[in-house]
């Protein structure tokens, strides 16, 4: 049997997986290590890694019967959502080809077995982040020197004309970084002591040495994890996202993980502006939260600190009953299910799909100690050491200088031997130790069942993604900017703008500035 992807399918898609295993490489070896005293992490990683292999190619051709990838990259760009740069830019293709990868060492497949599965999560991956990415005209955030600028000029206007200045010592600017503080951890808890709660993207030049960086945290509320029921109730929000500018800061890395560098490093007391907004799958962009005014913005902060501290000590009273399966479970699903938004972009989210190990990774539960799932993940994204992961002894691959490939490539030959598997097959039944999930889901439309947030969904678009104004771009506007498509097209962003409602397109920086003074 003669494959049916071409060459050209199979050398794009070799491409890909190197790209991939490039970036891999340089953010797991200029980052941090993955520890925790409390969660198995590298344990759960792998699991992760496993499930992600058989799972994504099912789930994705799911979600794509109902929204194409492009659809998808562009609703997700003016928004802060799961779908965002660490997610889209790496994790999503990356544990993918990491759970292949691993496979392939463990002897249970082959480098070309489920190619066509690989062919599509690739080509899947790249429409998406293309799409995502179309204001910087970037597949990932390395492709543009480590920095990415998502947000079109309407909804950056928007931040510029309605945040708050601030500066050290006065009550916006404590109740600012106070909520920071708070959230950050509540968040790193909720998500099993992982980075993937937050994100983080940019710089924006704001002019004066100062520059924007859009922070967002994420899965807040009662929503997709059940372990949060109850300990979130409070919660009224499932995303939220802190707009902050930053004086004499210059920001030179904001990577693929969503983490970020500066110089000189980033010091709360040059933040001089902040906002604060929502936004989830079902509204119209950014939703401002507690933005009336100075003083309304201040009690938000600090009401909202003290409900994120209430919730994190519910939270810790309920890990601290869990066992280290529920554990294992609880991070592997939270690595695993990285993607999960885009299923309800599309209102085809179900909880069993997202929430639960599938049966073929379940069976390599018994190898995943501590000792094992450590020096695994070790060999596998840092010392790029495993036996697939070797070619021949002249190479010289990217940033590690060694003849060593993070990801195995699909061998050619298949084109003219035909001996190869196209896929994984179907979606297999699923497991989990975690208790059902119970409750609704928090929404901007308010909490909703399942049923009702899916239908929403499918129903939904934003007036700015309609069909008249999907397609209008900043060249677009450059070259008409007096028309009614451009003003339409920046109104719809404006609507929720307390000084630039009405306005539409035609303004520069300096009438911002105007405008604020």
């Amino acid at each position: 049997m003669i494959t049916r992807l071409s060459y050209a399918q199979l050398l794009e898609t070799n491409w890909a997986l190197q790209h991939v295993g490039d970036i891999t490489y340089w953010q797991c070896v200029t980052r941090t290590t993955q520890e925790s005293k409390l969660f198995p992490v590298p344990a759960y990683m792998m699991l992760s890694y496993a499930n992600c292999f058989y799972r994504y190619p099912s789930l994705l051709r799911k979600i794509e019967s109902r929204m194409s990838a492009e659809e998808l990259g562009d609703r997700a760009r003016q928004l802060g959502t799961k779908v965002n740069t660490l997610t889209m830019g790496w994790a999503m293709p990356g544990f993918y080809l990491l759970g292949r990868e691993w496979l392939i060492n463990l002897g249970l497949i082959r480098p070309e077995d489920a190619v066509e599965d690989v062919a599509y999560v690739m080509d899947f991956w790249k429409r998406v982040s293309l799409a995502y990415h179309r204001s910087d005209y970037h597949l990932t955030n390395k492709d543009y020197t480590y920095r990415s600028n998502l947000l079109s000029e309407p909804v950056l206007q928007v931040f510029d004309a309605d945040l708050y200045d601030c500066e050290p010592g006065d009550p916006l600017h404590t109740a600012a970084a106070q909520f920071t503080a708070t959230i950050s951890q509540y968040v790193f808890l909720s998500h099993c002591e992982c980075r993937i709660g937050t994100c983080n993207d940019g710089p924006y030049n704001f002019g004066e040495k100062r520059e924007l960086l859009v922070r967002h945290f994420l899965d807040l509320a009662e929503g997709d994890y059940p372990w949060l029921d109850g300990v979130a109730k409070d919660v009224p929000y499932n995303n939220l996202t802190v707009p902050v500018v930053l004086k004499d800061t210059h920001f030179t890395l904001v990577d693929d993980w969503g983490s970020f560098e500066s110089e000189p490093e980033f010091k709360q007391e040059n933040v001089c502006r902040v906002g604060l907004y929502t936004s989830d799958p079902l509204s119209e962009g950014f939703i401002p939260v507690g933005m009336e005014s100075r003083e309304t913005l201040i009690k938000t902060f600090e009401s909202l600190r003290d409900t994120f501290r209430e919730a994190t000590a519910r939270l810790w009273k309920r890990i601290a009953g869990w066992s280290r399966d529920q554990m294992l479970d609880a991070g592997a699903l939270v690595y695993y299910n990285v993607p999960k938004d885009l299923a309800h972009f599309a209102g085809v989210y179900e909880q069993a799909d997202w929430m639960e190990i599938d049966v073929r990774a379940e069976r390599l539960r018994p190898l995943l100690n501590d000792e094992y799932g450590r020096d695994v993940l070790t060999e596998l994204v840092g010392l790029i050491s495993l036996p697939s992961q070797q070619f021949n002894e002249y190479g010289m691959t990217a940033f590690s200088n060694k003849p060593s490939r993070t990801h195995s490539p699909i061998p050619y030959s298949i084109l003219r031997t035909g001996d190869y598997t196209t896929t994984v097959g179907p979606l297999y039944p699923g497991i989990t130790n975690l208790p059902k999930k119970e409750g609704a889901w928090r929404t901007t439309w308010g909490e909703l069942t399942l049923a009702e947030f899916n239908k929403l969904a499918s129903d939904f678009r934003p007036a700015y993604h309609k069909d008249d104004l999907r397609y209008l771009d900043e060249v677009f506007v450059k070259y008409n900017a007096g028309s009614p498509e451009a003003d339409a097209l920046y109104r719809a962003h404006q609507a929720s703008s307390r000084t630039l409602e009405g306005k539409g397109a035609g303004l520069r920086r300096a009438d911002i500035a105007s405008t604020r003074r």
